[in-house]
Order: C-alpha cells, then structure tokens, then sequence
C-alpha cells in the first residue's frame, strides 16, 4: 500500500536527565538535615564563655558552663585521640581555626581557576556537598559553603547533576552556580519518531563524543540495554524516540540503556502488555504494527490506519487484499534502504522476510521506533471496515479510506493529478 511518509515530528521535549530537573533533590540543604550538624559546635571567646558557633541549636541550652581556652584545646585534642572516627571526621569538615573562634574560612575568588566538574548526586545534604567541593578543591571549607546555604533560600531546590565549577572558588559563588539549573552540564539529542536503529546511531554519533563504532558495539551488549524478553536482542523499535539530556559520564551503553528505559515507561503508561492481550496478539506484534503505523501515518489519521493493518491480517480470506499488508516501508527495511523511498517494480519482487507485498501477515520485527501516538493507535484502533487508504495532498496530509478497490483507485488517480498539477514538487 504506497504511502508517501511525511516529515518526521520530533519526540516529547521533556528533558530527562537522570533526575527531573524540577524534582529536588532528597533533604533540605539546611545544615541541620546532616547527621553530624545536628549539634552545631561551640567555640571559647577570651572570658572563657563557651557560645554556640549557630543559633537555634540545642547545644546552646548546654552552654552555661565555659571553659578557660587552653582547657577547651586540650579537650578538642582529647576528642582526636580518645573519639578516633568521630573528631577526625569532625576536622575533616570544619577548620580548627573555626573551633578557635576565627571563622569559616573561605577563598577570595580572586585566585578561581582550573574547571572542574562537580555532581550532585541523588539524596546530597548541604553537609555532603560542601564536603565533596572542598574534596576537589572548589571550596575552602564546609562551614563557610553551609553559612552561604542558610543565607541563600533558594539552596534548598538544588537539582541532581553536573555542573561546571573553578578550583578554589568563593563559596558563595560556587553556591550560585548549583542553584540555578541552568548550569546543569548535558549533552541533548534529540531523537524523532520513525528512525532505524542504524538511524539513531547516526544521530547519537553527531550528537555526541562518541564514534558510530562505539554505539555499534553498546548494541552488541544486548543483554545489557534492558530490551524486554519478546524483544529477542533486537533493538529495532525499542530505542523510544524523544529529546535526552546525557550526561558527561555517561557512555554508549548508558544512553542506549536510557532510551530502552524510556520506552519501557511508554509501554507502561500505554499498559501495552495487557491491551495486547486484549486484543489478540502478542506486545511484540503490537509494537511490530505500531512501527508500520508510525511509517504510514500522523495524526488522527493513524487510529484509522491501524484498523486497516488488523483488518487485512484479520481477513487473509476476503478475496481482496488476501492477507497482505502492502507497505512499502516495510519493502524499503527488507532491502536496507530509506523507507522513505518508493519501491521499484524490481523491488517488490524481491524476496525479504519484509516484503508485505509478497509475504502475507507481520514483518517479523519492527521496521522503525514508534512514538506513543503511533503505539497508542496501535492499541486503540478505530472501528471501521477500510481495506485501503490513499494520501491525497502529500502537504496537508489529506487521507481518504475505503473497503472498495475501485473506490480506492479513484483515491490513486486523485492523487495523480495532485502530483501532476498541484504539488509544488512534493511528488
């Protein structure tokens, strides 16, 4: 069934990163969500008058009591010796001139240099982040990135990621820069509808560091990129189309994972499984017949188009179309060559698995990545008799569906004249 196949639309935009950017990450970055700030530490002035370093914290109902300076060193250094993990972790995180009185210290920013790319991970307090800064060298001290927290709100929607930083940074200024999301560090590909997978490898080639040849060997690991079982180790169709936000870190592997994972949500929203069922066949059937959909079709068009594929398999023995699909897309994939093309006369005598010319029933295996319209028609065909459908304006994408042969020849002919007469060169 000839079927011009129109521009491709770009899949949902929805960035995705590994972590919804508007989701926060888990725990306020308030100092008192880490487990050893609970109890902020105090520090002896000259009258020997012990005081809380922060305000509001329960130690500084305990602070009656002071103790002279040297007394308060030599307890510090007793909590090192006699505390092991406790007072070396402590010291780990606060500088011991904090202890003594002289404050977070903190660079000037004037020195700033050297990139470094810092991530966010997954469940971070204000505590952990201020310790990985200073761990690689962005920050002076935890302290003084926990005091630019407090007094910075919007501290508390700091989103998972990466983000580009400088050695030996302002902790305020470091501060700024993870709190706004639009320094989050990815590299977006955006993938349309109705690629192959030799397709989307070209694609995510350009789009990214990596060769073809590294994405070629990912799609070996089969094993590795989450495909469902009917799937049988071929990606063909599972790689959803849609606009990802990779990460620096992340590999071949981890995208085409990612992609998989994404369709895995489609067929979850769309309870793929269970409405194939429904209907008869099998979700790789399914997911075979919304690829050929997505080749065909757009639109509110594709329902319909969806019901003429389950007619002409439902009714091998109608005398008319006899169980043949027709589609020249699926023609195109079994001769490894653009679907978009019309098939030669030559072509449609070869022999491939995929000839739906020549070979009644499925092709055995998606011919291209459908989209959730393309796979939720697949699911909720329209009702209706039609054998046949014709696109009669390639540019406003006019189609026009019939049971009868003769109907549908007249379709061909009005199509004739379009392109004779009014296409502008879209024939």
């Amino acid at each position: 069934m000839s079927q011009d196949h129109p521009e491709q639309s770009w899949g949902d935009t929805a960035e995705r990163p590994a972590v919804p950017a508007e989701e926060p990450i888990e725990g306020s970055v308030l100092p008192m969500e880490d487990d050893f700030l609970d109890e902020p530490e105090e520090y002896v002035d000259e009258d020997g008058a012990s005081e809380p370093r922060r305000g509001g914290s329960r130690r500084a109902e305990k602070a009656g009591r002071g103790l002279p300076g040297c007394l308060a060193v030599l307890v510090a250094l007793a909590v090192i010796v006699g505390g092991g993990w406790f007072g070396i972790s402590r010291l780990m995180d606060l500088d011991l001139g904090d202890k003594l009185g002289g404050g977070p210290s903190d660079f000037s920013g004037q020195q700033a240099g050297g990139e470094v790319t810092f991530e966010v991970r997954q469940g971070d307090t204000a505590a952990q982040i201020g310790r990985n800064l200073k761990d690689a060298g962005v920050i002076a001290s935890v302290d003084a990135f926990i005091a630019a927290a407090t007094a910075n709100p919007d501290s508390a929607g700091i989103q998972v990621g990466f983000y580009t930083l400088q050695k030996e940074m302002k902790a305020a200024d470091a501060l700024a820069v993870l709190v706004d999301p639009a320094n989050i560090v990815t590299t977006t590909v955006a993938v349309p509808e109705g690629l192959r997978v030799v397709d989307i490898v070209e694609l995510l080639a350009k789009g990214t560091p990596f060769k073809k040849a590294d994405f070629q060997a990912a799609l070996e690991q089969t094993d590795q990129l989450g495909l469902p079982d009917y799937a049988e180790g071929n990606p063909e169709g599972y790689l959803f189309p849609a606009t990802y936000a990779f990460a620096p870190t992340d590999q071949p592997i981890d995208m085409l994972k990612k992609m998989v994972a994404r369709w895995q949500q489609s067929a979850e929203e769309n309870d793929l499984e269970a409405k194939a069922e429904e209907l008869g066949y099998t979700p790789a059937e399914v997911m075979t017949i919304a690829s050929l959909i997505e080749a065909e079709g757009r639109g509110d068009d594709m329902p319909k188009i969806a019901r003429v594929i389950y007619n002409r398999l439902e009714n091998p023995d109608n005398g008319v179309t006899n169980g043949l699909l027709q589609i020249d897309a699926s023609v195109n994939y079994g001769l490894d060559q653009s679907l978009l093309v019309v098939p030669t006369s030559d072509d449609l005598a070869r022999d491939t698995p995929y000839n739906t010319y020549k070979n009644p029933g499925l092709p055995p295996t998606p011919i291209e990545a459908p989209g959730d319209a393309a796979i939720q028609a697949a699911l909720n065909p329209e009702d209706g008799d039609w054998l046949f459908y014709v696109t009669v304006n390639l540019k406003t994408g006019e189609t026009k569906f019939t049971e009868d042969y003769d109907e549908f020849l007249q379709f061909k002919n009005e199509l004739r004249d379009y392109c004779a007469n009014e296409s502008a060169g879209a024939c």
